[in-house]
């Protein structure tokens, strides 16, 4: 690990000055893959952190990179009592949350379940307890870093002549954008989104289409963007160097919207939406393109009027008017 950290930092230093810290990644989903004790598991960080720290004043380790946010908040809850946080200088987990991230297991699925204990699974809560084990047990101001989480095409399909259908291309990308805004709005500082083209085995679990296997197969070269490229794309034009400003406040059920600010005090983006179980999907299977909420945003200052920017989930830019409304002390937009 000394080496490592020796020839990372000279990596850096020649290519990268500019470049604030090296970021090490020690363990992937141990909750599969891991075999050995507790004990063990923070003796293996013990000895990584040591040494990277040993040669590279830039080093950031992270882990513990567990599927599901809750079961890196399980992790670094029991590990913290073996003195695991002695030996983190960051957080890193996947964005999974559910059995299978499909359009019919959207983030929202459980938030609104009245049993808390199925509230608890869903993303934004997932996020929530993680950011406060976070706070409760390890280092103040942590990067917490999602380096993996993609959404398939729905449970149980299978690539074919007919499929899939649009309205799965649609479910698809909306569910992508809707994950990765939830975990950028709940606290992550960077997510990584899975995975390139698709690839056999878990059907559509990509952005890019395979145009040359039917079956799909790694390492092709000839893609095409799906619905859910295009949208992450255009969240990478608009979020990207910005910071969350948390979930918008006093949301009605079914509504959500987290509130971004670009560097230097710059403006501020806010991305909602609406996301009701009953119609997604309906009961004839499809993922409904056209239900919607009434909600007004609050825009300004009260009492004023112009425009805003609005940007729809293909990075499409309108300018709408908002003015104040006779009966609130909200602006639509």
């Amino acid at each position: 690990m000394a080496r490592v950290g020796q020839e990372t930092e000279a990596i850096r230093a020649k290519y990268y000055p500019t470049m604030s810290a090296n970021y090490y990644q020690v363990t992937w989903e141990p909750y599969i893959q891991w075999k050995d004790s507790d004990k063990n598991f923070v003796a293996l960080y013990q000895r990584t952190y040591e040494g990277l720290h040993s040669t590279d004043p830039h080093a950031v380790v992270m882990g513990p990179a567990e599927p599901f946010p809750s079961l890196t908040t399980e992790r670094l809850k029991r590990l913290a009592l073996l003195g695991l946080a002695n030996y983190l200088d960051g957080i890193a987990t996947y964005g999974y949350y559910d059995a299978g991230t499909s359009p019919s297991h959207p983030p929202e699925r459980h938030h609104t379940d009245p049993d808390p204990a199925d509230a608890a699974n869903s993303l934004l809560n997932e996020m929530r307890n993680l950011r406060a084990e976070m706070a409760k047990d390890y280092k103040p101001n942590m990067k917490l870093f999602v380096t993996e989480t993609g959404i398939s095409y729905d449970v149980g399909s299978s690539y074919g002549p007919n499929y899939p259908t649009p309205n799965i291309l649609f479910a698809q990308g909306a569910v992508v954008a809707r994950t990765h805004i939830i975990l950028l709005g709940e606290g992550a500082d960077q997510t990584y989104v899975f995975f390139g083209p698709d690839f056999p085995g878990e059907a559509g679990h990509s952005t890019f289409f395979d145009l040359d296997h039917p079956q799909a197969k790694f390492g092709t070269t000839n893609i095409s963007p799906k619905p859910a490229a295009m949208e992450v794309a255009a969240m990478t034009r608009v979020l990207d160097g910005t910071h969350t400003l948390g979930p918008v406040k006093d949301l009605p059920s079914g509504v959500y919207a987290y509130s971004f600010q670009q560097l230097n005090d710059g403006k501020v983006i806010t991305a909602l939406w609406t996301h009701n179980n009953s119609v997604w999907p309906a009961s004839n299977g499809s993922f409904s393109t056209t239900y919607s909420t009434n909600y007004k945003l609050n825009v300004d200052a009260d009492g004023t009027s112009g425009t805003v920017q609005l940007i729809d989930a293909m990075g499409n830019v309108s300018n709408v008017a908002y003015t104040p409304t006779p009966m609130a002390r909200s602006r639509s937009s």
